[in-house]
């Protein structure tokens, strides 16, 4: 039996750090009370698991796993699960408490909640997956539930996963819970629009700020670092509204043309061979030199902390859409600031999938499905509202979009958290 080492963590600072730093910030400034800061600033359950699996060769590896749950304030916890090496606990608590914050900043009853499993997922066989999965899911099945605590999709993870995850715990319980996961496949009550939702809802927002910015996206160029859920439907539906793909990157290094990238070629190329390297008509890009083209829109959609102090001085983009969680640094985020660049943020930008993930959770309660058209056009409104009510904010308050993105989803929890007192 073999236990999987701690991983060196891609991380340049602690991101739980950075998200109670962000809280207190804005406590301070607009004098939220103390005693709430406290409450809010601490994660309301942390669980930490050892995952036993019986490998294809017949060794044991044990993998750990976390669930975290920040605040239940406003309704029942929300939050992806995420297979990754570099997955941390505080990375995870970090991710929870932003999940509190863009649940609150959409208007939509959720709390706060992430999980996560210290693996490389395509390091295992896809019965090894499943059986990680299955176990993993057995180990904090007491802490998950439609009306408890509901898990979704996030890096490394997809809608087969969350099948397991449903079979797992629906075995257990004796009958179908629709409503334990979302992100789940259409034929076990899967929502239309949910598989696209982050990068839909990364367009509303962007489709605002650009009329905010008197910038036509019918021309514009665009770099989007990762190319999975989140940067692939990103990059076909702002080629769809017009705008100029110039380079695309996934783990393994990017593609750049500065005439434009064709999307679809791009999309089915890496389907067939698993990378995006080798697209004709593109030339290789690292990773880091996308995040520094000279661009109108730049949207990080992979891990944290891309632009931080070393490049944000060099970023050339006038809009950052943050459609990875927490890939800017708060140092970075001066920096981008002071030299006019308009940063998107995380809980406003990327808010669209945990919004069509409720809109999963309600039809599976009500076992009534949606037309995609529909959830859409509610998707809309949802990231139009969030997004003009930021915008309000910023504007009245002459303060950055993130600022006043957590000034209105932090205003709400702490509401809630103040009419609902404590108890006992």
């Amino acid at each position: 039996m073999t236990s999987v080492q701690d991983p060196v963590s891609h991380l340049r600072e602690n991101p739980y750090e950075i998200a109670k730093d962000q809280l207190r910030l804005v406590a301070r400034a607009f004098s939220i009370d103390e005693n709430l800061v406290q409450v809010l600033s601490k994660c309301k359950k942390a669980v930490v698991v050892a995952i036993p699996v019986t490998m294809d060769d017949g060794r044991i590896e044990v993998f750990e796993g976390y669930r975290v749950t920040h605040n239940v304030a406003r309704g029942p916890s929300k939050g992806g699960i995420r297979y990754h090496p570099d997955v941390t606990l505080d990375e995870v608590r970090a991710l929870s408490m932003w999940m509190t914050w863009k649940c609150a900043l959409a208007n939509i009853p959720f709390g706060g909640a992430k999980g996560g499993v210290v693996v490389d997922p395509k390091a295992l066989s896809r019965r090894e997956l499943e059986r990680m999965t299955r176990r993993f899911t057995s180990e904090i099945i007491n802490e998950i539930g439609p009306e408890k605590d509901i898990p979704a999709p996030d890096v490394g993870t997809d809608a087969r996963v969350m099948a397991w995850i449903f079979d797992t715990y629906s075995m257990n319980k004796g009958h179908s819970v629709l409503g334990v996961v979302t992100g789940k496949p259409l034929a076990i009550g899967g929502s239309l629009g949910r598989e696209e939702a982050t990068a839909r809802g990364a367009l509303y927002v962007l489709r605002g700020a650009a009329r905010k910015k008197e910038l036509s996206l019918n021309g514009a160029t665009i770099a989007i670092q990762g190319f999975g859920n989140v940067g692939l439907h990103l990059a076909r539906l702002v080629a769809q509204d017009g705008a100029k793909v110039v380079a695309l990157s996934d783990s393994a290094g990017g593609i750049h043309n500065a005439n434009g990238i064709d999307v679809a070629a791009a999309i089915a190329h890496k389907q067939d061979s698993g990378t995006l390297g080798g697209l004709p008509d593109t030339d290789p890009i690292s990773n880091d030199d996308l995040l520094l083209l000279d661009v109108d829109v730049l949207a990080p959609c992979a891990l944290e902390q891309v632009i931080n102090e070393s490049n944000a001085s060099r970023i050339k983009a006038r809009i950052v859409v943050e459609g990875a969680n927490g890939p800017v640094t708060p140092t970075a985020d001066e920096i981008l600031e002071q030299n006019g660049v308009l940063i998107l943020p995380d809980i406003l930008a990327n808010a669209g999938g945990v919004v069509v993930s409720y809109f999963e959770w309600v039809q599976g309660l009500q076992e009534y499905f949606w037309k995609e058209a529909e959830v859409n056009a509610k998707l809309n409104d949802i990231m139009t509202r969030a997004f003009a009510e930021t915008w309000s904010i910023s504007e009245q308050r002459s303060i950055p979009l993130r600022q006043a993105a957590y000034v209105c989803a932090v205003g709400r929890v702490a509401e809630a958290t103040t009419i609902r007192g404590l108890y006992p």
